[in-house]
């Protein structure tokens, strides 16, 4: 709390103690594992093994991506486009939605995790303020560009994305899209033939999550070295294939996330107009 009590005069104040909040959460293994033969390594004129690893290493990461997504998407804290519950959405995200989740970040005293970008000597680059990230769905990006005061990454003064996922800002929230962030087919109300509907009645519902510092973390073994690769080449005798006939590109990792502070994030939920 904020000290208002003014100090007497030679008198030392009582003293204040922080505390630390442990916060529990259950890690899980994960893993996946492709076989290749030595017929493949002897006489395929692709570079299968090589191929196969990096498939094996953006499957290990989308793995993760979409596990923390499943835990900071089930948040308490929502605002809907439009009505009371998640079956009556039918409206794209608003101006107004963005802002009333802002005012009840900062109501939280939720801080935000980006710094002010300056503008350029460019034509047609703007400033970036400081403020909240978003995760979201792709298909929300036409909407964004739609409202007012969107910035698209290509018009950054400071040429300088979170990641390549970055698609803009709207006022102080940046946003990050990707195709894994899913939201819930046919959850809304009445699409029509203006919103999309993966069942052609009810309107598909998307999820964008609005964070500030501090609101998840994750709890790998290892930090970034959590991910353990394995390869064992064909053609490499060992017990149980004497011949070396078989080979395998595999990956195992510990994983899970913990929301550490609801209040600190809000989940918009919305339709997207249909193009």
């Amino acid at each position: 709390a904020v000290a208002t009590t003014p100090l007497t005069e030679g008198v030392t104040p009582s003293s204040q103690q922080m505390g630390y909040a442990d916060v529990t959460a259950n890690l899980a293994q994960y893993g996946a594992w492709v076989e290749l033969t030595d017929v493949i390594a002897d006489t395929h004129e692709d570079p299968v093994l090589q191929d196969t690893a990096m498939l094996c290493g953006e499957q290990a990461a989308e793995t993760r991506e979409v596990l923390n997504w499943g835990i900071i998407k089930a948040g308490t804290a929502v605002t809907y486009s439009n009505g009371a519950a998640r079956s009556a959405v039918n409206t794209a995200m608003s101006i107004g939605n963005i802002r009333g989740v802002v005012r009840a970040l900062r109501a939280q005293r939720a801080k935000p995790i980006t710094k002010v970008l300056n503008g350029s000597v460019d034509i047609g680059t703007k400033p970036v303020e400081a403020g909240y990230i978003a995760f979201g769905h792709t298909d929300i990006e036409a909407d964004l560009r739609g409202l007012t005061g969107f910035t698209p990454l290509a018009e950054y003064g400071s040429r300088q994305p979170l990641c390549e996922y970055e698609s803009g800002t709207v006022e102080n929230v940046r946003f990050i899209l990707s195709p894994l962030f899913t939201g819930v087919a046919n959850g809304g109300g009445a699409a029509g033939s203006t919103f999309v509907s993966t069942g052609g009645s009810a309107a598909d519902v998307y999820q964008t999550v609005i964070m500030g510092q501090e609101a998840w973390g994750t709890v790998p073994l290892k930090g970034k070295d959590s991910i353990t690769p394995m390869i064992l080449n064909p053609n490499t005798p060992r017990a149980g294939d004497e011949l070396g006939q078989r080979g395998s590109v595999a990956w195992k990792t510990w994983h899970t996330s913990v929301v550490l502070n609801q209040a600190w994030m809000n989940r918009i939920e919305s339709a997207v107009t249909a193009l």
